[in-house]
């Protein structure tokens, strides 16, 4: 028999053994749930490294369809723009040109009346002043304040001068633009001012209006309120105005406008000013009213803003002032305001670059439709014809006429009726001084 102390050593040892054991279980435990632990953090680091590349992945591959998207659009920050409207190719290549009335408000006046037309894809665009005294009456003999083309504007009635704009020209204008002089001044301190060169000293004082002109002449940075004195000069206090040469009272004020327009798009649509867009965006809900859809507009932007200013063709409306029945007018030389709308609205040929070989024309609207004009010069534009004026009729008529004006052969006056309407009426009504072979009169049977 074992003794007691013996005894006591045996438990004492499974004691021990059992401590040890647990201990081994303990650490293998601790072991294993630290190596659990180190599997889960590195199934977890791969799982965060991997969303991590799927995002740059995408970055990346979202950047270079932007890229692409921006050079497919014109590169650059024509592109860069387009892309961020939304445009696409289709939308670039379905865009036409865009032809506006402006009209420059002051006091409920009109003193500046334009039209003008921008085309995106051709990056070409005119700018033609039309006199505030145009004369829009019957009978200038009887003539009244009233029959000026700047009487039916009124402060609030930019449809009306749009009518009688497009019955003046014989365009088809659609949208208008009326622009307070509080937005060119305020443009022009956003920009940082203006340079210009001042043609002449302007000195000038109307205390009713509150119009205080004082400039010398020369190239300096403007700021709005000396922008706004150069826009409405005509004349010094004294009497003396713009040299003949340069383009006396209106006219010279007209010149001094587009000039400084020109200025103003060149020096403004500038990548240094895209961060100011958001305040002239301001400027232009405060001050300008438009019937322009703002979907239509933006679509234009990216293609303003790298517009060549070389390419801006500004004139005036042609015609002579003179006073009848006591009032000033300015009577529309119809000939060369007619060559100057073929020209520049219709990308007709001038009398210094058409085809020899085939007959010229001149197309009116006899109709109450503005459209079919475009139609009919397109086609004989297409047919390769000189159409060197267009406009619209003094009547309305009933039969599509050709007027055979310098005795053309019965073979081409028969070729031109035919481009149009092979049972017009063709007549022969030679003029020794017409400036063009044939005169086809749109009639509304047309």
């Amino acid at each position: 028999m074992k003794s007691k102390h013996m005894k006591n050593d045996d438990k004492s040892i499974k004691k021990s053994n059992n401590i040890n054991i647990k201990s081994n279980v303990n650490k293998n435990n601790i072991k294993n749930k630290r190596n659990k632990r180190n599997k889960k953090n590195k199934k977890s680091r791969k799982i965060v490294k991997r969303v991590i590349i799927i995002i740059l992945l995408l970055i990346i591959i979202c950047v270079a369809i932007f890229s692409a998207k921006v050079v497919r659009n014109g590169g650059g920050l024509q592109g860069l723009l387009a892309t961020l409207v939304g445009q696409t190719e289709e939308t670039r290549k379905n865009m036409q040109e865009i032809q506006v009335l402006i009209l420059g408000e002051s006091l409920n006046l009109t003193d500046t009346i334009m039209i003008a037309r921008y085309d995106p894809n051709t990056q070409k665009a005119a700018l033609i002043s039309v006199q505030r005294d145009t004369f829009i009456g019957d009978n200038p003999n009887y003539a009244t304040a009233y029959d000026k083309i700047n009487s039916v504007y009124q402060g609030k009635y930019p449809e009306n001068s749009l009518k009688e704009i497009n019955e003046l020209t014989g365009l088809n204008l659609q949208y208008y633009v009326v622009i307070d002089t509080e937005a060119l001044k305020e443009l022009v301190d956003l920009i940082g001012g203006v340079e210009f060169d001042v043609p002449i000293d302007m000195k000038y004082t109307d205390k009713k209006q509150g119009l205080y002109i004082n400039l010398k002449a020369g190239l300096q940075t403007l700021n709005g309120d000396q922008a706004e004195q150069v826009l409405r000069f005509r004349h010094n206090s004294d009497g003396t105005t713009y040299p003949a040469s340069y383009g006396t009272q209106d006219n010279g004020r007209m010149r001094t406008q587009r000039d400084f327009i020109k200025a103003l798009v060149e020096q403004t649509v500038t990548p240094s000013n895209i961060l100011k867009l958001g305040d002239m965006l301001d400027i232009a809900n405060k001050y300008i009213k438009t019937n322009i859809p703002l979907d239509l507009l933006k679509d234009y932007i990216p293609y303003a803003v790298e517009f060549p200013i070389e390419n801006l063709v500004t004139e005036t409306l042609p015609g002579e002032a003179e006073e009848l029945n006591g009032v000033w007018l300015y009577l529309t030389d119809t000939d060369e305001a007619q060559k100057m709308i073929a020209e520049q609205f219709f990308d007709c040929p001038n009398e210094d670059n058409i085809n020899p070989e085939m007959p010229t024309l001149r197309i009116l609207n006899g109709t109450d439709n503005p459209e079919k004009l475009k139609e009919v010069v397109n086609k004989y534009k297409e047919k390769g014809y000189n159409v060197l004026m267009v406009g619209n009729a003094d009547t309305i008529i009933e039969k599509t006429k050709i007027t055979n004006l310098t005795g053309k052969s019965k073979e081409e006056a028969n070729a031109v009726r035919d481009v149009i309407k092979e049972d017009a009426r063709l007549v022969t009504d030679r003029d020794e001084d017409s400036e063009v072979d044939f005169r086809v009169t749109i009639g509304e049977d047309y």
